[in-house]
């Protein structure tokens, strides 16, 4: 067989990967299963950076022994103060946008030899629940991270944006009628999965607003708890003042 025939054959036996649309979380192609084991890893390990316990660890203080307890945004706010817990806020959303939109990139340059500019969208969620995972049962704790409402925000920016509107919507206004917000964040989670499906979003993407939703409730099982008992948190109830450890 001719060699220019012989090229022509293999290149037309080669895997081909094409983009579906001007999404940047979409195409269709072979991706390898090393592909999406690193994806997950590394997801995991962005997401589990223990924000707020490290800004509080700067200022001498155990986050764990204040508050609630919890390494998250909301008792950040509680224990450190808004400038503190804006910054944990920003930062852990930060975790679950980058997962779902940096680290796809990155695989489909490495699996694809740099040709493609995206990731797919299975590469993406993988990235972003690997993340909100980090961040809820982070390695570098024991395993005790936060409840996952920031980064799962983050991940939702990317994959489900306009989802991500309508609960915020849903925090908003039921946090403005009970002051509290783990109320809100319950509430918000419930609302996911409908507000996924009313946006128009694929089987995939219901499929895992369904999943965040269940992690969401039930890493707020001991808030569901207290505010069955009135023992929860309000949010503007003076806090107690945490001293630096000396």
């Amino acid at each position: 067989m001719p060699a220019k025939h012989l090229h022509l054959r293999r290149a037309a036996a080669r895997p081909q990967t094409r983009l579906l649309d001007d999404s940047p979380l979409h195409y269709i192609g072979r991706v390898p299963t090393w592909v999406y084991l690193a994806v997950a890893l590394a997801g995991y390990l962005l997401g589990s950076l223990p924000t707020g316990y490290l800004v509080a660890r700067a200022r001498g203080v155990d986050i764990r022994a204040a508050g609630s307890g919890n390494i998250g945004a909301t008792n950040a706010f509680r224990v450190l103060g808004k400038a503190a817990g804006s910054f944990v806020l920003a930062v852990d959303a930060l975790k679950g946008a980058l997962a779902c939109w940096v680290l796809p990139l990155a695989a489909a340059a490495l699996s694809d030899g740099g040709n493609l500019r995206s990731g797919s969208q299975p590469l993406a969620v993988i990235a972003g629940v690997a993340a909100i995972l980090g961040h809820n049962y982070t390695c570098w704790l024991r395993f005790k991270g936060g409840k996952g409402i920031a980064t799962s925000a983050g991940v939702l920016l990317v994959l489900m944006p306009a989802a991500l509107g309508l609960c915020l919507a849903v925090w908003l206004l039921v946090f403005a009628a009970s002051r509290y917000v783990s109320l809100a964040s319950i509430a918000s989670a419930v609302a996911l999965p409908a507000a996924v499906w009313a946006t128009r979003g694929s089987g995939l993407l219901i499929g895992v607003a369904c999943v965040l939703s269940a992690m969401a409730i039930y890493k707020h099982r001991t808030n569901i708890q207290r505010l069955l008992a009135g023992t929860e948190h309000r949010l503007g109830r003076a806090k107690t003042a945490v001293k630096p450890k000396s």
